[in-house]
């Protein structure tokens, strides 16, 4: 899942591009034509929002673990920009909605349909960020499907194809694991070592989190290593553990206070440490983590915004990323955000 498509949509040539990136995006990940066909259309919908009412922004296209039970693979579309916003984001996503200053038309609400999920965030004067996930199967109104509560977005370095970050979620019965992988470096070698760090999770996601750092050790020997963090919140319990070696960031938000969790030093696969630290916290309804590679600068500010934390997390990875980022601070590696939220259906504290 190493793939990435970024389109910096600035005029009407690059609506063209991102609607390729959409259609080779779902090549890939060997979605059906006729769903590859939608998520062209949502590509088509979304970047020409960002020139008609934001004065352009970014569309992001990755490869992500699919939503329902972690095997296969969906296709990801983020639209991101630093416009107007939109006042108000239930009306806007009706069909035919029409103001003097937004003119969304149908797109938006076809976008919701076309979609097996669709999430959009948007603050006034802040600007919008919106979500789309393409399963393999269709989108079906009304019937709620088994979600992982994570959710991510990926940059490679000046645009290259090949993003040496990788991450993903597992449920293993009352376990669910997060996982971030950066492999050392970047391009093919470094997506080679974080994507085999990923296909190893489901196979050892009933481990602790020290444990599967160590299968992981084992298992990139072979290439160039890679720095990983093992996020693991046991839902009987309420408790989220925390491993990391390497150069993983990682922020844990409970009530309104965020909280820094350290990974340490090394590189799994070629340098593990004696002694890897596990830090253990309460995970409450409240409760969130972000891990982040180093590509997102070092004092990025967590969002406080209660409307945006409460969104789905592959929303809040997005905008965290769209915030963190400026011209004046250009992306020096490969870049990843991954969130992981506390699963609704349990009985959380």
């Amino acid at each position: 899942m190493s793939r990435v498509w970024e389109v910096p949509v600035h005029d009407s040539t690059r609506v063209r591009d991102a609607r390729t990136a959409a259609r080779e995006a779902c090549a890939q990940a060997g979605l059906a034509p006729s769903r590859t066909a939608d998520a062209e259309l949502v590509a088509t919908e979304l970047a020409t929002n960002l020139l008609k009412h934001a004065g352009g922004g970014l569309m992001v296209v990755n490869l992500v673990p699919r939503a329902d039970d972690g095997t296969g693979t969906s296709v990801q579309i983020f639209s991101l920009d630093h416009g107007p916003g939109i006042a108000d984001v239930d009306i806007a996503l009706r069909d035919g909605y029409t103001t003097a200053d937004v003119s969304l038309g149908a797109g938006l609400g076809s976008c919701r349909r076309s979609a097996n999920a669709f999430h959009l965030y948007s603050a006034p004067g802040r600007g919008t960020v919106a979500t789309a996930r393409m399963d393999p199967d269709p989108a079906r109104d009304g019937v709620a499907r088994a979600h992982l509560p994570v959710g991510g977005i990926t940059l490679a370095l000046a645009r290259a194809e090949q993003c040496g970050d990788a991450w993903t979620g597992v449920r293993s019965g009352s376990l669910l694991t997060l996982l971030l992988a950066d492999g050392l470096g970047h391009g093919p070698k470094a997506a080679h070592a974080a994507g085999a760090a990923v296909a190893e999770l489901r196979g050892v996601a009933h481990l602790p989190p020290v444990e599967i750092l160590r299968r992981l050790h084992t298992v990139l020997r072979p290439t160039r290593g890679a720095a990983v963090a093992v996020a693991q919140v046991d839902t009987e319990r309420a408790e989220l553990r925390f491993a990391g070696v390497g150069n993983i960031g990682a922020r844990s938000r409970s009530g309104d206070t965020w909280s820094s969790l350290i990974s340490h030093p090394g590189i799994v696969g070629a340098y593990f440490p004696a002694h890897v630290p596990v830090r253990t916290l309460p995970w409450h309804r409240d409760s969130l983590l972000v891990l982040h590679s180093d590509g997102l600068p070092s004092r990025w500010a967590p969002p406080e915004d209660p409307h945006l934390l409460a969104h789905d997390p592959s929303v809040v990875a997005a905008t965290i990323l769209r915030d963190a980022g400026s011209p004046a601070r250009p992306v020096r590696d490969d870049t990843s955000v991954a969130v992981l939220a506390p699963d609704r259906r349990t009985q959380l504290p």
